[in-house]
């Protein structure tokens, strides 16, 4: 039996409002939209081939070339000995620092796919970048309530499901660097002297059950599980987590949602094991 209970404790102090993600836009203009993607791409995807950019927007490889030429113009991105698309000066935020990350993403699809179909929930997975998890790829379910395409964003690590189970198999003393240090403090990741205890237990507790959980952390509304996931050698390569609206949390909870992610990653595991690219 899980010794998890997926509500916050009665008579809680009322978190703050969360801004919720933003939406697509009713009116969103298609070439903006689809420059945008690319530097997502690059950001967290690694090298980016012309053909490959051009079959993940759905366009024409010259519509493609078009769109990264302007990129490149504008220091964006710039092209390696290979011709490859890699990110330029102009990033505003680095890249993922895993060249492997769009095979990850080709591996987990399929196994993404089949569970928020059995769950009719939405499934992200996502890496972990120093304090921060970028969400790479996004599976919805077909609920008309439902959480949307997170793919692409950026959020703290030690807020999301994801993130927290990603965190909780690492070192204290790397806890501490990453959330306690002068760099945190800089960087305004600093979690405050009097929650640290508090967040260190709650690592502990995800250790013990396997997972961790997201109530409304990152956006009102919106509750998470998720679980790492791991390479052949047991290290953790990213996370996949299943989200859903928080009034239907429990409901999906009770119906079996910690053993179908936990039975999806362990496919995928497998597929990450036996690929060649699987990182060192």
């Amino acid at each position: 039996m899980q010794n998890y209970s997926p509500s916050p404790a009665p008579g809680s102090a009322r978190t703050p409002r969360k801004k919720p993600v933003q939406k697509r836009p009713t009116y969103s203009v298609e070439a903006v939209d689809n420059a945008l993607q690319l530097l997502q791409m690059l950001r967290d995807g690694g090298p980016l081939r012309l053909k490959d950019a051009a079959a993940e927007l759905g366009v024409a490889p010259s519509t493609a070339h078009r769109l990264l030429a302007m990129l490149v113009y504008r220091g964006f991105a710039v092209q390696d000995e290979t011709r490859r698309y890699v990110p330029g000066p102009a990033m505003g935020v680095g890249p993922a620092g895993l060249s492997w990350t769009r095979l990850l993403r080709s591996l987990a699809l399929p196994h993404m796919e089949l569970l928020s179909a059995q769950l009719n929930e939405t499934v992200n997975l996502m890496v972990r970048v120093g304090t921060k998890v970028r969400f790479l790829a996004t599976v919805e379910g077909s609920n008309v309530l439902r959480v949307g395409d997170r793919q692409g964003t950026v959020m703290p690590a030690n807020k999301t499901s994801g993130g927290k189970a990603m965190l909780a198999e690492m070192a204290p003393n790397m806890i501490e660097q990453l959330f306690r240090s002068n760099n945190a403090e800089i960087s305004g990741d600093t979690i405050p002297a009097a929650e640290y205890p508090a967040f260190l237990r709650e690592l502990e507790s995800i250790r013990s059950n396997g997972f961790a959980a997201n109530f409304e952390g990152t956006e009102e509304g919106v509750s998470a599980l998720g679980m790492a996931l791991h390479n052949r050698r047991g290290a953790v390569v990213g996370a996949l987590s299943v989200a859903t609206p928080a009034t239907r949390f429990r409901k999906v909870f009770d119906a079996g949602l910690v053993g179908a992610l936990r039975e999806t990653c362990r496919q995928l595991e497998i597929d990450i094991a036996a690929n060649p690219a699987d990182p060192e």
